[in-house]
């Protein structure tokens, strides 16, 4: 198994400290937090008794998003999730919320393939901003979580500051086709 593989093994410490043990040093839920977004599994040990935390550490930094304001999860879901641990149907609910992520994660990979493949709308100016912010909003929808995209948001590259004159009523011509077809894809 390569390094890129392998989860990144933090323990916690009787101080309740977190120590990176690849690095040396020691890593705030904030520090995890961003290892996960990432893309970087972890994996949380508690070195006296060698009890995996990683749930408990994980559920925490999603318990702090949502006190801060950053509610991705809807009241009734919460609801719901709390109702299952009280009934039968606890086996089920977390490979369906699994698969959930899964086929939102395909389906966003999906998306900006077909987005990539149209001709030739992925020529027009400022394309590429437009699909850095489709992944910044796909990437706040789920809380950060690795998605698999295929292009860094940070790469994207902005759109062009000016376009000819003659150039003009292509472009409206284009930005009216992207437009129609993107309300087709929200019916």
């Amino acid at each position: 198994m390569s390094s890129e593989q392998k989860p990144l093994l933090v323990k916690r410490y009787a101080s309740r400290r977190l120590y990176n043990t690849e690095t040396s040093d020691y890593v705030t839920l904030e520090d995890i937090a961003g290892f996960v977004c990432d893309g970087r599994d972890v994996q949380i040990i508690d070195l006296k008794s060698g009890d995996d935390l990683t749930r408990q550490y994980l559920l925490q930094i999603i318990a702090d998003h949502e006190s801060r304001g950053d509610n991705v999860l809807p009241v009734n879901v919460l609801t719901d999730l709390v109702r299952s641990y009280t009934s039968q149907a606890t086996s089920m609910v977390p490979e369906f919320l699994s698969m959930s992520f899964d086929m939102m994660r395909a389906g966003q990979t999906q998306f900006l393939q077909n987005m990539e493949s149209m001709n030739p709308i992925t020529k027009m100016p400022g394309f590429d901003a437009i699909t850095a912010q489709q992944e910044a909003f796909f990437k706040a929808m789920t809380n950060g979580f690795n998605t698999n995209t295929t292009t860094d948001i940070s790469e994207a590259a902005l759109p062009e500051t000016a376009a000819p004159k003659d150039d003009l009523s292509e472009i409206k011509l284009q930005l009216s086709a992207l437009q129609e077809q993107l309300s087709k894809l929200g019916k």
